[in-house]
């Protein structure tokens, strides 16, 4: 597919990412355009939720962010959704995280790649991130995971301690709905974009169905769960959330339990990135992100590795409300260990 220049930034629409199985994945880059010259860290962001047509606009926010300030930054489709090859499994599966190797492989060898790699998402891209640095891929030097977990089972969206909860309907559901969405016939060609989608179709799962069948803490929930050994993870760790989401106990336990280096920002947000931010304040989220980045991937010294442990936004007392745009509060507070300093805020 062409390639657009923007500003600085080369982008690619599709580049394929061949797989040892004789799969495709695509993937949209988005390139400095002296790249090729002198080679940088690539950015990876490796979620579901098409490329093309689900996540271009936010995509074009963060992935032009980073190419800007001098990375590579790669959106890929896993398979079976958007334009890739193959048909979705279910959730976080053991092949979903062997591409992901492939991918890196593929990425960290381009004339533009200087050879190191970071990962960063959201949601189910945050999954993604901590479970391929739990692979330990030598390319992958840091993460950044927004709104995710560590425990599929006791921390996600399916049972809570044992208890079923109604995402795992609502999110079955929408993700069913995904599934059966057809590839772009501008990317795979007219001959080959029916022929993809019926085999969606003939292959398409009730995923709701398939959880409910395992309603302990099975094989089935350990496989991706990252607590089931911190130690796999080596590589620099930005955990990231909000008291609102449903995952603001895995940027504790990551902090606390992880090795490798970690550390944590939790804010008065929902299920989105803090740049995003609803209720907020939000924050300067993606110079956040760009900062741990220089750091583990560029080896600048920028003081990242001696920020706090943990920053937290101090929340003042609020009557329940069906929503609120805004919390006020005490700013925020960090925390090293057992001992605590207020700090001035975040960037942006």
């Amino acid at each position: 597919m062409p390639s657009v220049a923007i500003s600085g930034v080369r982008t690619v629409e599709t580049h394929w990412i061949p797989l040892s199985d004789g799969r495709k994945l695509a993937a949209r880059l988005f390139l400095p355009e002296d790249a090729e010259k002198n080679p940088v860290p690539v950015i990876l962001e490796y979620i579901p939720y098409r490329r093309r047509d689900g996540t271009r606009t936010g995509d074009e926010e963060m992935h032009l962010f980073f190419a800007g300030h001098g990375y590579a930054s790669a959106r890929v489709d896993i398979a079976g959704m958007g334009d890739s090859d193959g048909l979705l499994d279910d959730e976080y599966v053991r092949r979903e995280q062997d591409d992901a190797l492939e991918i890196l492989d593929n990425l960290c060898s381009q004339p533009w790649c200087s050879g190191v790699a970071g990962m960063i998402g959201n949601s189910w891209g945050g999954f993604s991130g901590l479970q391929v640095a739990a692979r330990r891929p030598p390319q992958l030097k840091a993460i950044v995971t927004s709104c995710s977990t560590d425990d599929r089972y006791a921390c996600d969206a399916h049972y809570n301690g044992g208890l079923l909860i109604n995402d795992n309907f609502g999110w079955g559901g929408a993700l069913f709905g995904y599934s059966a969405l057809p590839p772009d016939p501008a990317v795979v060609g007219e001959d080959r974009w029916r022929e993809m989608w019926k085999s969606r179709l003939d292959d398409h799962k009730n995923h709701a169905a398939e959880w409910l069948k395992h309603q302990r803490r099975d094989a089935f929930w350990k496989q991706g769960s990252v607590c089931e050994d911190f130690s796999a993870i080596e590589c620099a760790v930005l955990a990231v959330g909000g008291y609102l989401d449903g995952y603001t106990q895995t940027i504790f336990n990551l902090v606390e339990n992880l090795e490798a280096p970690a550390k944590g920002l939790c804010g008065p947000w929902g299920h989105k990135e803090p740049n995003y931010g609803v209720p907020g304040p939000a924050v300067g989220y993606l110079q956040e992100c760009l900062r741990w980045y220089d750091h583990w991937l560029k080896g600048i010294d920028n003081g990242v590795d001696s920020d706090p442990d943990m920053r937290l936004y101090l929340m003042d007392y609020a009557r329940p409300h069906s929503h609120m745009d805004f919390r006020s509060g005490g700013g925020w507070a960090c925390r090293n260990g057992r001992r605590s300093r207020s700090a001035s805020g975040l960037s942006g």
